[in-house]
């Protein structure tokens, strides 16, 4: 039997996109979460290793000082405990808080922020013996084996690259006092994170982007699936609503576009208006425009910046409107009242003409 994925050769329309989101299926590379978790990491380092040091120093050192005048019943020491704890909480606290929001951003980087239940369900596939083999032997397991053994030679040699040329220098240190190697240790300490932050950068972009394509072709659809789902939108009243907003957009728009090249604009002034085109060899006039209320008011505006004869008759307009849609010709019942019409316009357009010339 052949796989189903087989079938699934079409790009994900935004509904599979958007339904995949709600589920909680998402491109996600837990390696771009690792960079964040390990360059804040680094910053905070950087940044707070001496308010940190200083912070808990404090605290101990008084407690060995006098530690001999300490109470230890069960009160004092309980008070005692609360002390350091608090110590060691406000020395601490703003760099743990740094590195929960650089966690939190690994993740809002790659997609909006989802709660979906989902992927709490239970599922066949999760203990389906042909499932779990193909997550061990398939592309993905070979990948993330890839990636572990790129990450593994790679972190190797950053290391080596930092720590070779000091390994004279290293050596020396275990005849020197703690304290006074501690400051080239943090040199050393900060330029290896630094280096493997700048490597893991890297690791984390190709697998963002290899990520996203898997998950993307997890999302294909096949032709049917997309017909489907047409015709579902098809029957969601908020969907053919919007169509018909659409389309009524776009007579109208068509509508407006035809009115300068319309022969006459007869209305009724305050609701109708409607807008016919006639030429020497038409078989009948043809509307080119209709409308009521502000849309009969747009045409009246329109005829008038274009030069376009307006005439007023409540009858026809209303009859016009009612019976005619656009770009049909008028009815023949019509006919007579509208030749008038058509005929003064013309005997007029061509008086005009006489006398300009």
């Amino acid at each position: 039997m052949a796989d189903d994925s087989d079938d699934k050769t079409e790009d994900p329309t935004q509904k599979r996109l958007d339904d995949a989101l709600e589920k909680g299926d998402v491109a996600k590379s837990q390696e771009v979460n690792t960079w964040f978790i390990i360059a804040g990491g680094t910053l905070i380092l950087s940044t707070f290793s001496g308010s940190i040091g200083g912070g808990i120093l404090m605290p101990l050192r008084n407690l060995i000082a006098n530690a001999g005048q300490l109470r230890t019943d069960g009160a004092a020491l309980l008070a005692l405990g609360n002390t350091l704890s608090y110590a060691v909480l406000g020395a601490i606290g703003v760099p743990l808080l740094m590195l929960a929001l650089a966690a939190i951003a690994g993740n809002m980087i790659q997609h909006r922020l989802v709660w979906s239940s989902e992927s709490l369900k239970p599922k066949f596939s999760k203990v389906s013996p042909g499932a779990g083999f193909k997550r061990i032997f398939g592309k993905q397991a070979l990948a993330n084996f890839l990636k572990g053994l790129f990450k593994l030679i790679a972190l190797g040699a950053v290391m080596m690259a930092v720590l070779w040329p000091e390994r004279d220098r290293l050596e020396s240190f275990l005849r020197f006092d703690p304290s006074a190697i501690l400051g080239v240790t943090t040199s050393l300490t900060l330029q290896l994170m630094g280096a493997v932050v700048a490597m893991l950068a890297a690791v984390a972009i190709a697998d963002y982007f290899f990520q996203y394509r898997q998950w993307f072709e997890r999302q294909k659809m096949s032709l049917q699936e997309i017909k489907d789902e047409f015709k579902q939108s098809e029957g969601d009243p908020h969907i053919k609503g919007k169509i018909r907003q659409l389309r009524q957009q776009r007579m109208k728009k068509r509508m407006m576009a035809a009115v300068p090249n319309a022969s006459v604009v007869i209305t009724n002034p305050t609701h109708y208006s409607v807008a016919l085109s006639y030429d020497r060899g038409m078989s009948a006039p043809v509307c080119v425009a209709k409308g009521v209320d502000n849309v009969a008011f747009k045409i009246r505006e329109i005829a008038k910046k274009h030069d376009i004869p307006i005439v007023e008759n409540v009858p026809l307009a209303r009859a016009l409107h009612a019976t005619v849609d656009i770009d049909e010709e008028i009815p023949v019942e019509h006919y007579h009242a509208v030749a008038e019409i058509i005929g003064y316009v013309m005997r007029l357009k061509n008086g005009l003409g006489a006398r300009r010339m």
